[in-house]
């Protein structure tokens, strides 16, 4: 009875694994039949095609005739990299629910990102980045995403990366001015790349640009706020880089005469319309929305369109501003990128109550080189260079700048680490504008203090801040700005002593 009852144990044993066989087998035979009967062989060649043709109903018929998803092509990129070079999202988002990783390692270590970045799939580039993935990985040369997309001279990806790599933008700047992309150097300063980066070296933009034999970038450079008069650290000017390079066409346009208003100082209303425009500009806003954002009063007050007072270059009016923090640090409310959706990796965080927006500085085409009892030597920036004397009341040659004062004095600053030293100092008065300023010998004469741009978070009115200028937000806390930079604006909480620091995010960012 024990063997009969063995013996029927191992043929139920044997039945159910030749059954298992046979259904195995029709299972394999069904799915071929059903990926042939659509156009493809269940081979790792077809997997690929089927991924970059967006076929999600081929690919679920792949993977449900035990297929490994995960496996690399012959270069060692997978599906997903495939997906994201062809632009299919459907494809991608099954593949990321399947557990593929979004920031996979593929061919010269470069992610589904950098691979949709390099085939300019903007959309791609979007959606991926809105699932997580990593805008700051790089490649095995280096490379972020963001830096890809500029030597690419992807505009499209450029854009859709900038808001997550803000870190970034001025090397991105630097490096698409040195290849002559001007239309990634616009799409770069839209989302706060500062035209005032620089080299280790000292070389700015503008003279990478002009070195290279890039018109069209210099052109474009100089419109936006760059300086043809800003030197690097050996002393040399764009126009004189660009000669060097045997670049004699950009070198003329950068050595053209000053105009009179290059030669003129800026009041604060002339420069918060300028910055206004520019910002109004790229945002894509409309001149009658612009005119509404900074007008100006009798008493050169720079107001908003509901006549609260705004940010002045003086130093001593306490500002009311409506800023409420927002929870989004990627979204901003400028009509150009209201509807710009935010990453799944952004935190939810408070924002301080302003947006930098804009920064300028502007130099004047001339350097104080020495003073000598009530005279002083000026040397004048053009073609060629030149060098004037000058004495107290006075007018400085070619220009409408009046010699106020010449003196030495004891004065401590960055430059000389704190130290108290003697400088020579020149006043001017500009005698059409009644502007006046005072320059340092051996330091770039500005035409103004450096200023920012900045935008009330939820109104999105924009206001002048300067070093020193106090506000107030809607909730009665009163801030300093403390400091005004090229690429971020410092201000400091006066009841608790934080000290913020806001980025410089573009007129688009």
């Amino acid at each position: 009875m024990k063997r009969t009852l063995k013996g029927i144990r191992g043929l139920v044993m044997a039945f159910v694994a030749a059954s298992l066989s046979v259904s195995c087998g029709k299972r394999g035979d069904v799915v071929a039949t059903d990926l042939g009967d659509a156009g493809y062989e269940l081979t790792r060649e077809d997997w690929f095609r089927a991924t970059r043709a967006n076929d999600v109903a081929a690919m679920k018929r792949f993977v449900s005739g035990d297929f490994d998803p995960s496996q690399p092509d012959g270069a060692g990129n997978t599906a997903l990299h495939a997906a994201a070079e062809a632009g299919a999202i459907e494809a991608a988002d099954y593949l990321l629910n399947r557990g593929i990783s979004i920031d996979v390692p593929g061919a010269a270590e470069r992610t589904p990102l950098m691979a949709a970045v390099v085939s300019d799939q903007t959309a791609m580039v979007a959606w991926l980045l809105r699932q997580g993935a990593d805008p700051r990985a790089k490649d095995h040369e280096g490379f972020s995403p963001l830096l890809l997309a500029v030597r690419e001279g992807k505009t499209g990806p450029v854009e859709e990366i900038a808001p997550y790599d803000r870190d970034s933008l001025d090397s991105a700047l630097l490096l698409a001015a040195m290849l002559g992309e001007t239309a990634v150097i616009d799409a770069l300063t839209n989302y706060g790349a500062s035209v005032y980066a620089r080299m280790e070296d000292g070389r700015t933009p503008l003279m990478l640009a002009a070195e290279n034999g890039h018109t069209e970038s210099v052109e474009l450079l100089m419109d936006i706020g760059a300086s043809r008069f800003t030197t690097d650290n050996q002393g040399r000017s764009a126009a004189q880089i660009a000669l060097e390079n045997e670049e004699g066409e950009i070198a003329a346009l950068l050595s053209r005469e000053p105009r009179p208003d290059e030669l003129a100082l800026d009041s604060p209303s002339d420069v918060a319309e300028s910055m206004a425009a520019y910002v109004a500009a790229a945002a894509n806003e409309t001149p009658e929305a612009a005119e509404k954002m900074i007008a100006q009063t009798d008493d050169g007050q720079i107001t908003s369109d509901v006549g609260e007072r705004a940010a002045t270059l003086s130093r001593s009016p306490v500002t009311s501003l409506d800023g409420e923090t927002v929870s989004d640090p990627i979204v901003s409310r400028s009509p150009a990128s209201a509807e710009r959706a935010a990453p799944r990796t952004s935190p939810s965080a408070a924002l301080p109550p302003l947006i930098m927006r804009h920064y300028r500085e502007r130099e004047i085409p001339l350097v104080v080189r020495s003073v000598e009892d009530e005279v002083a030597t000026v040397r004048l920036q053009g073609a060629p260079d030149r060098e004037v004397q000058v004495r107290e009341g006075e007018t400085i040659p070619g220009t409408q700048l009046v010699v106020v004062k010449v003196l030495r004095r004891m004065e401590s600053s960055k430059v000389s680490l704190g130290e108290s030293v003697e400088v020579s100092v020149m006043e001017v008065r500009d005698s059409t504008t009644g502007e006046t300023r005072e320059w340092i010998a051996g330091m770039p004469a500005s035409a103004h203090d450096p200023v920012a741009l900045v935008e009330d978070a939820t109104t999105g009115r924009r206001y002048l801040a300067a070093p020193g200028q106090d506000f107030r937000s809607s909730d009665g806390t009163r801030y300093t700005v403390t400091d005004v930079r090229p690429n971020q604006l410092v201000i400091e909480n006066a009841d608790t002593g934080a000290v913020e620091t806001l980025p410089l995010r573009g007129p688009r960012g």
